[in-house]
């Protein structure tokens, strides 16, 4: 899994998406593969400091397994002896029978060596948050003194907030069943389908899940219908759906019929969609189409409220996609804010005048947050920013309580 992400510009996501194996296996393989990826800059430092031979020179399978055995032995989920033989016998099994021993002394030399070691590499902030240099800096300059409790942050075990399904179910008799089965839950003081649980647990085994009166989603994502405040009667545009939580979360709070329409360029990604519509017992126009080109896929009627939740580098989820890390570039950030730019004035053609867009990333940069929209702002004299609790925009920043995520509330004048 690491190496797949490492060599083959795969999200951890997509690699998990087959993954068989169930119940403690299933478990150890997605905590070790998350954990390395999380702290892949950091251990990948460690591994030159220790090997004869810079880590790119290894093979990337090889290099792979030394960074999860160096996890395993950095962050104690497994005891040092274990971790070490374990690690050295999976090298034989993947073919690289010649390097046990160079694999064995990487590791014993760690724990030889450890405390001097760390001591040293963390004194440069990119290696002891272990972030990508160009990340580090670009969060020093947008976000100043923030930017430790967002490196943390990143680090840390994303929260596991639960969307209730307010067509089935009450948040209040959800939290008490919840509580009933064991879980601690707690309220969000602006999204008010969201519960957070204490401890985390498979989705499968929580009450009111396969029925479809739960679904997980964070609660800054929540927020969005929120915001977008749709109504019965109306007709609605998910813009860029996929994998369908918003899509979902518009249905369970409109209260009356609604004609939505959820669009995503990837045919792959509605699978997921129509997956969640069919368990939670919802229905909606699902269609494969580039936001950006409304003339394949829209026929002409305006929509009433459009949800514009654009693709973007994912600098506000870190902590749930560790990989983005890896698999995201400096100059990742003009050409997503280019390709939002020109979605955002596709779909301005297909709002009603009155209606309201909620534009929406899960970034923290403002080439693609409050720039994009100013620049956008300009551009159409019929547009209107408004407000969102006083302010004309909302930017929640990696937290204990909520993702990343930025909104801007935009007015199609009549």
């Amino acid at each position: 899994l690491v190496a797949g992400v490492a060599t083959g510009g795969h999200s951890l996501d997509e690699l998990l998406a087959g993954d068989a194996d169930e119940g403690s296996a299933r478990g150890l393989k997605r905590s070790l593969a998350y954990g390395t990826l999380r702290w892949h800059f950091r251990l990948v430092e460690i591994l030159r400091a220790l090997a004869d031979r810079p880590p790119e020179q290894l093979p990337p399978r090889l290099r792979a397994l030394l960074e999860v055995g160096l996890y395993q032995l950095l962050s104690g989920e497994t005891a040092p002896h274990a971790a070490v033989a374990e690690t050295v016998e999976a090298a034989r099994e993947l073919g690289f029978a010649r390097a046990a021993g160079f694999v064995n002394a990487v590791l014993r030399r760690f724990q030889r060596e450890r405390d001097a070691l760390l001591a040293r590499l963390d004194t440069d902030l990119a290696v002891r948050s272990a972030h990508p240099r160009w990340l580090v800096e670009a969060l020093q300059r947008e976000q100043g003194e923030r930017v430790d409790a967002i490196l943390e942050a990143n680090n840390a075990h994303p929260p596991m907030w639960l969307r209730v399904n307010r067509r089935r179910w009450s948040v209040a008799d959800a939290a008490a069943a919840l509580e009933a089965g064991g879980w601690q839950t707690f309220r969000h003081e602006l999204a008010g389908d969201a519960l957070r649980i204490e401890p985390p647990a498979d989705v499968r085994r929580l009450p009111g899940f396969a029925d479809g009166r739960l679904s997980v989603q964070d609660a800054a994502a929540q927020l969005a219908v929120e915001l977008l405040d749709p109504q019965a009667g109306e007709r609605i545009l998910d813009a860029c759906a996929a994998p369908g939580g918003k899509t979902c979360h518009v249905l369970e709070r409109v209260d009356g019929p609604c004609e939505l329409t959820a669009l995503d360029v990837s045919e792959a990604r509605l699978g997921r969609v129509r997956d969640s519509l069919a368990r939670l017992g919802l229905a909606a126009d699902v269609r494969t189409g580039d936001a950006g080109e409304p003339g394949t896929w829209w026929d002409g009627r305006p929509y009433d409220r459009i949800l514009a939740d654009v693709p973007c580098t994912a600098s506000g989820v870190v902590r749930r996609h560790p990989d983005a890390k890896w698999l995201r570039r400096e100059q990742d950030i003009a050409q997503f804010a280019r390709t939002q730019g020109e979605i955002l004035d596709a779909l301005w053609r297909v709002l009603a005048p009155g209606g309201k867009l909620l534009y929406a990333t899960c970034s923290l940069f403002p080439e693609e947050n409050g720039r994009q929209v100013a620049a956008f702002a300009a551009r159409q004299e019929d547009c209107m920013r408004l407000p969102i609790a006083g302010m004309p925009e909302l930017l929640l920043l990696p937290a204990e309580e909520h993702d990343g995520f930025y909104y801007a509330l935009l007015e199609k004048q009549a």
